[in-house]
């Protein structure tokens, strides 16, 4: 079916140049103008059929979408909110942009940095303001202060967006399309800081502003104080008078008012009088002065229009990009209101996808095809995709928003030390949807007030949600197709007016579904084929059901009481069967459904239970037959089984979870290992090269200095021993300077000192100590020795034999 088409009041999609940055631009569709005559948004659209109108009813759409647009901060969000939830006309990639647009919310939401909300903002005078702007009206300063407040809101979200991007750079594209969304505007922050020197938080123009302003208001107030003083000498003077006299201010001028209706002795002229009985006079002294203070007031009126004009001017030269600004608030509120309610009641976003257009999966079966595998939509065996419709732990949004608005309520009465209702009533009991591809309608059995209605309302709602940008409220896997409409027969269609009975009402409605629906639909029939004789109710109802299997809708789901309506499985591999569980013992429903297994009559036995005599129990056992007694028995085992079945898989599911959850803290383990050794083996590194670095200044500095005492050391010898060869040329030199003559490659060539080998041990004259020869390299006439631990180079010429 077609997408709704949507007329906005003038508000046509309007594509113009950006004067920044050159790139064209798109305002916002669903948004009204400022220049339209409502201050909230007009929506126009198609009109829908009475079916589609009543389906929404029945589902009550209506109520979830005024809880969605509660948490809307601006009232223009609010209402853009509501129309565009009710609207349902989302193409499938439209629906796709609104759950990314969700989805980039709640993550802006989380990382913390980002403000969305617009509460502190009233949007309401920002859009006057702007239309007071387009139509060449002066503004008021109030509306001048909160377009300013929404521009540095706006600038304010573009530099936290930077902020974040300049940490991360993935940023950007995490928080797309808002991201887009948010830096496209240009903020005029001149025009912000010029609202803020001249107008106060209060919304009041400054003194500031300009001198004639503040020299106005000086005369203003000189006036209106010398008028009380003037005025409270006269009261002062007429005390002899009964009646009470006070000065107040009438129609902006400053008088005398009596509690009484006698005239006073004060010359003046009479303003008005009241009808307690009293009179007001301005005294003839006072007249000059109070024309006086209207001359000034309206001097003050003056400059403040002045500058309001200049304001509006200064407005008006960026009138595009702040209307813009304004709408892009508006679309930020409705986005940050679905997001917001997504995360206050724990929904996960939906994996939705585009069915085929006949309805039918090319790897699927046709409705026709027997299949013992899509007979079975309950087996966790099958992989996600290859569900029709997957909603884990799914819960009916209205009842869990009703049981947390009781809890609520619980927790501020006790806060306030208030009474109330201390039975908050018990928490709404998931259901497991699980429908398997191939599967075109689903029979629902179970006792009354047992879930059936509600598990309907859950699908379709969850539907809607999906298709308009909302998280569903399941669990994180959910899947389901994208419908194009959603139509339901829930409730008592009964009109007076129309002359229809109940079973007639409900045979319209679904006449109109059949006339409407397509195989992209979901189709919700609450007791199908009850109202009338059961014979022809169920031959009635499961026509209805086959007609929906071959061509009517993509997904059909029916609750019915009829027995045989459950045998349209066997026959059929497009049926599923379900019912809801009930408690034999407590003879109360659990509100869980059983999948694959046909529901069986609870009556006999409830009122067996209940106390109905015995004959009256094997009268009706009797009655209804043996046969039917002994189907019943299989259901039950079957029940049993499934029951069995269900806390097996549950029990392996927590086993998983739990085995899931070591394994990530096992991995969170081993990285932190990993990272601490990194660390470890870093820090290590840096020790020893730090070390190493101050080992290596450490010894050139104790060998430099070791080398200039070995100098010092050797010249000293040297001096002693020429000092000695002078005092005594004829004495016997010493066996020491015999030993120790200086090794040169010339004497050792005539033979006069042989070359040290490798191992010897000789002095060196630099070092002043003996050292262990190692390598000697004559043709560069040094020698390679070690020193302790040290090995270095010295020259020949250093060495003595």
């Amino acid at each position: 079916m077609q997408a709704l088409s949507i007329t906005f009041c003038n508000c046509a999609l309007l594509v113009r140049r950006n004067s920044v940055g050159n790139r064209n631009r798109v305002n916002l569709s669903f948004i009204s103008s400022s220049s339209s005559s409502s201050s909230a948004p007009t929506l126009i659209c198609r009109s829908k059929s009475k079916s589609q109108t009543d389906s929404l009813r029945v589902l009550e759409w209506d109520k979830l979408c005024d809880v969605v647009a509660s948490f809307a901060r601006t009232s223009l969000g609010r209402q853009a909110t509501k129309k565009k939830l009710w609207s349902l006309d989302q193409s499938f990639d439209e629906s796709l942009k609104l759950l990314e647009e969700t989805e980039a919310a709640i993550k802006m939401l989380d990382h913390g940095s980002f403000c969305l909300d617009l509460s502190s903002i009233q949007i309401s005078l920002v859009e006057w303001g702007i239309r007071n702007a387009k139509r060449k009206m002066s503004l008021r300063a109030d509306q001048a202060l909160e377009v300013a407040s929404l521009l540095r809101f706006f600038d304010n979200l573009q530099l936290d967006l930077k902020a974040a991007i300049k940490q991360d750079g993935d940023w950007y594209k995490r928080f797309m399309p808002l991201s887009e969304m948010i830096m496209l505007p240009v903020i005029n922050r001149s025009f912000i800081k010029l609202v803020e020197q001249v107008i106060d938080v209060d919304g009041k123009i400054k003194d500031s502003a300009s001198s004639e302003l503040r020299l106005s208001r000086e005369r203003v107030q000189t006036v209106e104080r010398k008028l009380q003083q003037l005025l409270e000498a006269i009261v002062r003077s007429q005390k002899a008078n009964e009646s009470v006299m006070v000065v107040a201010e009438i129609d902006g001028r400053w008088c005398i008012q009596t509690s009484s209706s006698q005239l006073t002795s004060v010359d003046g002229l009479l303003l008005s009088s009241g009808s307690g009985g009293g009179t007001a006079s301005e005294p003839i002294a006072a007249v000059s002065m109070n024309d006086e203070l209207q001359s000034a007031r309206a001097s003050v009126a003056k400059a403040e229009a002045e500058i309001l004009s200049m304001l509006t001017a200064k407005m008006q030269m960026d009138l595009d990009q702040i209307d813009d600004v304004m709408k892009y608030s508006i679309q930020l509120d409705v986005i940050n209101a679905r997001a917001t309610y997504s995360r206050a009641y724990g929904a996960s976003h939906p994996d939705i996808y585009l069915p085929p257009e006949d309805g039918v999966d090319s790897e699927s079966l046709s409705a026709g095809e027997p299949s013992p595998a899509n007979n079975f939509s309950g087996e966790e065996s099958l992989p996600r995709k290859e569900w029709l419709l997957y909603l884990p732990r799914c819960y009916h949004p209205l009842l869990l928003h009703q049981h947390k608005k009781r809890i609520r309520k619980k927790q501020e009465a006790v806060k306030y030390h208030k009474t109330a209702d201390t039975v908050s009533g018990a928490p709404p009991v998931p259901a497991d949807f699980q429908i398997a591809k191939g599967t075109r309608v689903l029979v629902i059995t179970g006792p009354n007030t047992g879930g059936k209605t509600i598990c309907l309302k859950s699908v379709g709602l969850a539907a809607m949600m999906a298709k308009s940008g909302l998280y569903v409220l399941a669990s994180e896997s959910a899947r389901l197709p994208w419908f194009d409409n959603i139509y339901a027969d829930i409730g008592d269609e009964q009109s007076l007016l129309q002359s229809l009975s109940t079973f007639s009402g409900h045979l319209k409605q679904i006449s109109e579904i059949i006339s409407h629906s397509t195989s992209r639909s979901l189709v919700l029939l609450d007791e199908v084929g009850a109202g009338t004789n059961p014979l022809e109710g169920a031959a009635l109802g499961m026509a209805i059901l086959e007609s929906f299997a071959e061509s009517g809708s993509l997904l059909t789901m029916a609750t019915t009481h009829h027995g045989e309506l459950k045998m349209l499985k066997y026959s059929n591999s497009a049926f599923e069967n379900a019912c809801m569980e009930f408690d034999d013992l407590n003879l109360k429903p659990t509100f869980k459904i059983l999948w694959g297994v046909p529901g069986r009559s609870n009556a006999i036995n409830i009122a067996e239970r209940l106390g109905l005599p015995c004959d009256i129990i094997n009268s009706a056992r009797e009655l209804y037959g043996s046969a039917s007694a002994e189907i019943n028995e299989v259901i039950l085992d079957m029940e049993r089984y499934k029951q069995d079945y269900q806390r097996l898989l549950n029990e392996s599911r927590r086993y998983i979870r739990i085995s899931r959850e070591l394994h990530e803290n096992l991995l969170t383990a081993e990285k932190n290992i990993n990272n601490h050794a990194t660390r470890e083996r870093l820090k290590m590194r840096q020790e020893l090269t730090q070390a190493g670095s101050m080992a290596r200044s450490t010894l050139r500095r104790t060998l430099q200095q070791f080398r200039v005492s070995a100098a010092q050391s050797s010249r000293s010898k040297v001096a002693t021993q020429l000092k000695t060869t002078k005092d005594g040329d004829n004495a016997t030199p010493s066996p020491s300077m015999v030993a120790r003559r200086p090794v040169s490659e010339d004497s050792a060539q005539k033979g006069n000192t042989k070359l040290p080998e490798i191992g010897d041990s000789v002095f060196v004259s630099s070092l002043g100590k003996k050292v262990t020869v190692l390598k000697v390299e004559q043709s560069k006439k040094e020698i390679l020795v070690q020193v302790g631990i040290m090995k270095m180079k010295v020259k020949l010429a250093d060495v003595v034999a």
